[in-house]
């Protein structure tokens, strides 16, 4: 189980990200999402579309035992978190667009996640006792939506100070895992040792399988491919931290621990995973910029 002095904590670094993600916005960002809301619409449709549904079919099909679909769907039915951002930018993606997606989903989240979650743990059968109630993941999400509003603020009375506070949310994202590893992994190793592969499976593929099938689906409804890259990486990165705070906030005893599995093991991996595809839409925009570099010589010697 998490401590009650690890969940405060978890609460105050999560209040420091949604402060930071909050002070990267500004409301002119917002005005611009709904002149062009092409991109933030799709990524809405991967975010809260493709990714429930991901982890629904990967409980199905895996075989999953109750708690830990519970936290499979509910690691599923998260916004993007800002770790996102961070791969959006070393990636060479379009990263007004990925700040921009974690924002709205992260807004939105209060009205769908409730509603997906209750939807999907529904349709797995979880019997009443492996549910979070609506009211709980509601309630989390309305608190910490005070601090993102807060940053927002900020970013308009001081841009100097929102610059900062930017900084710190994005770093927070990342130190939040390494807090994860260094204190819950090495207390619950044997539990780890003791899961079988199809919960690591479900834990991995969420976030591999979701970079992919919002890619494609980016594609299909015309998003160029760096744009496409983009929504891919917002759509894979969830939210895993704030997934961690409402389990600990909403299960106690034993059936925390099962509930925890794949959100810990999904907020760890996705950082190897993130990588990986980093690397790889790294290369393919460097080799992107390439052609368009040589299109535009060959054209300026045919003049």
């Amino acid at each position: 189980m998490v401590t009650e002095f690890e969940t405060k904590l978890l609460g105050l670094m999560m209040m420091v990200i949604m402060l930071g993600m909050g002070a990267s916005l500004t409301w002119r960002d917002f005005l611009i999402a709904f002149r062009k809301p092409k991109g933030v619409l799709v990524g809405m449709l991967c975010q809260y579309g493709v990714m429930p549904f991901l982890g629904f079919s990967l409980a199905m099909l895996l075989g999953l035992p109750p708690a830990v679909t519970l936290g499979l769907i509910l690691m599923a039915c998260m916004p993007g978190g800002t770790t996102s951002n961070v791969f959006t930018y070393f990636s060479k993606g379009v990263l007004a667009l990925s700040i921009l997606m974690t924002s709205v989903s992260t807004l939105v989240a209060l009205l769908m996640v409730p509603l997906l979650l209750e939807f999907y743990s529904s349709a797995a059968g979880l019997p009443s006792e492996f549910k979070i109630p609506a009211a709980n993941v509601a309630q989390v999400l309305l608190v910490l939506l005070v601090p993102t509003l807060i940053g927002m603020v900020l970013r308009k009375a001081n841009p100097n100070i929102g610059a900062s506070l930017e900084l710190v949310g994005s770093v927070m994202g990342v130190v939040v895992i390494a807090f994860l590893i260094l204190t819950w992994v090495p207390r619950n190793h044997q539990l780890l040792a003791d899961t079988v592969w199809p919960v690591y499976f479900a834990a991995i593929g969420l976030g591999l399988f979701g970079i992919a099938l919002g890619y494609l689906l980016a594609r299909l409804l015309r998003q160029d491919s760096n744009r496409s890259r983009t929504i891919g990486l917002e759509t894979g990165i969830q939210n895993g931290p704030l997934a961690i705070l409402i389990v600990t906030l909403s299960v106690g005893g034993a059936m925390q621990q099962e509930v925890l599995l794949v959100p810990v093991l999904y907020s760890v991996f996705i950082v190897i995973s993130s990588c990986v595809v980093m690397l790889f839409f790294r290369r393919l925009a460097d080799r992107e910029a390439l052609v368009r570099d040589q299109l535009k010589a060959g054209t300026l010697l045919t003049r």
